[in-house]
């Protein structure tokens, strides 16, 4: 059994066939999913997909892209937001000074009410840090001054000293499809130095297909990739990925209902 922790199912590209890539992923073992808000005006659609699926969980918050559109957010908001039983985590948020597509200045604050709402919430927060390693570890540094929050690093391609930090305080550090790429050795040198118990698992779906499967829409059926591959970098039978990331997940996102292994 596996669990993807970071999908994207409201997303447009899956609008005609949802229902079969559901399919698929449950035939592939992936027993669940955690559908991620990128920004507030996509909550009622993730509510609708949640609510159709028992083994379908969701989040709250404003992907750093869209930062510039919701500056006045706040950690109160973001916390009503969350009280519903089927969401788990809040974000995902964080640094994006790769595209840029909200000014630095913006995103910050931002990023900042998510913390203090999984401080309020006691639910982890899903970061997303692109070519942002020194500032997010100040940020998450400064926050932590504050008060104990989790931090989950998504779908990671950061440095050592920024998963180390992330680890120091509690988090947890999921992997995608990336650690098949070519050109991703030092992802996978990360790998090799996370604890295992540290470790989720993700697709990021419909975004950054796994080997065997790039240049076709990302899915979480897909996720049997990631996890062979993790199980290749570590040294372990692929049982032992399943098994360690799905307590993990659970571990992680303490709100989620467990569900029964599928026969």
């Amino acid at each position: 059994m596996l669990i993807d922790s970071h999908v994207n199912l409201h997303s447009e590209r899956y609008e005609d066939d949802l229902s079969s890539v559901i399919e698929r992923a449950r035939a592939a073992g992936v027993a669940g999913m955690l559908t991620i808000s990128d920004r507030l005006e996509s909550t009622n659609e993730i509510i609708k997909i949640a609510s159709r699926y028992d083994f379908v969980w969701r989040s709250v918050g404003v992907h750093p892209h869209h930062a510039k559109d919701h500056s006045d957010l706040t950690a109160q908001m973001l916390f009503e937001l969350a009280a519903d039983k089927k969401v788990i985590g809040i974000g995902e948020s964080g640094l994006d000074f790769y595209y840029e597509h909200s000014d630095r200045d913006l995103q910050e604050p931002v990023f900042r009410a998510h913390i203090e709402a999984a401080r309020k919430t006691g639910l982890p927060v899903i970061i997303h840090s692109r070519d942002a390693d020194d500032v997010m570890q100040t940020v998450l540094q400064e926050e932590q001054s504050k008060g104990a929050f989790v931090p989950l690093l998504h779908c990671y391609t950061g440095g050592a000293k920024l998963a180390e930090t992330a680890l120091g305080m509690g988090g947890y550090i999921s992997f995608s499809g990336v650690v098949t790429f070519k050109n991703a050795d030092d992802v996978r040198k990360v790998v090799e130095e996370t604890p295992l118990e540290r470790i989720i698992i993700e697709t990021d779906c419909p975004y950054l297909s796994p080997v065997p499967m790039r240049g076709r829409r990302n899915e979480p059926s897909f996720l049997v990739h990631v996890a062979d591959k993790l199980a290749e970098i570590k040294g372990v039978d692929r049982e032992l990925i399943d098994q360690v990331t799905t307590d993990n997940f659970f571990q992680l996102f303490s709100r989620a209902e467990h569900i029964e292994e599928q026969k």
